[in-house]
């Protein structure tokens, strides 16, 4: 949390070295997702996803219409909406994170009508799931995150 996801290569190699590792793995999953007809997701996280330019990397290396981008709304903690509108062309799932009474590692106050501005200008039209990471009760926590989202349906 304190470094903001950035995780530094294993001593010996470079940034470099993890990308090649990442796409040879994802290439050799990708004929069986494809024979099953299943789109992987990669999520817009830590390490080499915790910005635009990885993720984007990452997909535009990989190359296939069998791996776009998951994009969560509460993982980009730094120019999220700019990194979010640069990932929303490649998006087939979307985490909408919400902390009602505060989160659990951080809180981000998620502007939801940009976001669904991004989606609406990509015209997007996958799902949208709810991640809740709020300390506040589940019961009312996630009724509050419905309803917020429900608004921009």
């Amino acid at each position: 949390m304190k470094a903001k996801g950035l995780e530094l290569p294993l001593p010996g190699y470079t940034e470099e070295d993890t990308y090649k590792w990442i796409i040879e793995c994802i290439n050799k999953v990708l004929p069986t997702a494809e024979d099953y007809g299943i789109v992987l997701a990669l999520e817009n996280h830590w390490g080499l996803t915790r910005d635009s330019k990885g993720v984007l990397k990452i997909l535009k290396e990989v190359n296939s219409p069998w791996l776009k981008a998951l994009m969560d709304t509460g993982n980009f903690i730094e120019n999220t909406y700019q990194q979010l509108e640069e990932i929303a062309p490649y998006t087939i799932l979307v985490h909408a994170k919400t902390y009602f009474g505060g989160g659990e590692w951080y809180t981000l106050e998620i502007d939801y009508n940009k976001v669904f501005q991004i989606l609406k200008k990509h015209n997007y039209k996958g799902w949208i799931t709810l991640e809740y990471e709020g300390k506040e009760p589940y019961k009312t926590g996630i009724r509050k995150s419905i309803d917020l989202l429900l608004k921009y349906l």
